[in-house]
């Protein structure tokens, strides 16, 4: 288990490496997830540590939130003078992905979904 968390954390590391080193326009997080992908394509043997890993990860994801929380209690001063603002953009965001998502939704079943499946 600390192998496969090390594997993580390393492909974290070296992403963001390459992000700063090279100044590529992908995050730093892709990059390494993208480095992991191809580790597990090179060494399958890791796939059972990183399944458990990332199992206990999911399972214990909102306990990863807190930190976030308390970041934005901090940023009291900025949420009251922006904070309509920034819930507008949010909804406003929101919306206009869940209409451009069903649309595409719609339009790839329609193009690729078989005869009378459509």
């Amino acid at each position: 288990m600390l192998r496969a968390i090390l594997l993580l954390l390393s492909c974290q590391l070296a992403g963001e490496v390459i992000h700063r080193l090279t100044g590529l326009a992908l995050p730093g997080a892709v990059i390494g997830m993208v480095l992991l992908v191809g580790w597990l394509a090179l060494v399958p043997r890791e796939r059972p540590g990183l399944v458990a890993v990332s199992g206990w990860l999911t399972a214990h994801l909102a306990v990863m939130f807190v930190p976030a929380a308390v970041g934005l209690v901090d940023e009291g001063a900025v949420l009251s003078r922006y904070g309509l603002g920034l819930v507008a953009a949010t909804v406003v965001s929101t919306v206009l992905t869940l209409v451009v998502t069903a649309l595409v939704f719609r339009w790839a079943l329609l193009r690729f979904a078989p005869g009378d499946e459509a």
